[in-house]
């Protein structure tokens, strides 16, 4: 059972780690057609999905960066073994092109 339990938290940190690159690259984008959170969401399985924080903000006037943190709860096996794992990712907001 020690075995299944530490695939499972393995999944939901692989699986933050991917919510919170998706969420940085939609908080980049300056027109984006959908919210960071909700990029999170859909980037990963709906297990995931239900059990995940996002907090992503999109790039502000004069930002470098946006950064996206997401935190998903695992569900405990036994009475007291859930815990929550948290994955952030950084990625730079767009300049505007040389010359203009």
């Amino acid at each position: 059972m020690a075995a299944a339990y530490l695939g499972l938290a393995a999944y939901a940190t692989q699986q933050a780690g991917t919510a919170a690159r998706a969420a940085a690259r939609t908080a980049t984008v300056d027109d984006p057609k959908t919210a960071p959170a909700a990029a999170a969401r859909a980037a990963v399985s709906p297990w995931v999905a239900a059990r995940a924080d996002v907090d992503a903000t999109p790039c502000a006037p004069g930002a470098d960066r946006a950064t996206a943190t997401v935190t998903v709860d695992v569900p405990p096996l036994l009475p007291g073994t859930g815990f929550t794992v948290t994955r952030s990712a950084t990625m730079a907001c767009p300049t505007e092109a040389a010359g203009t």
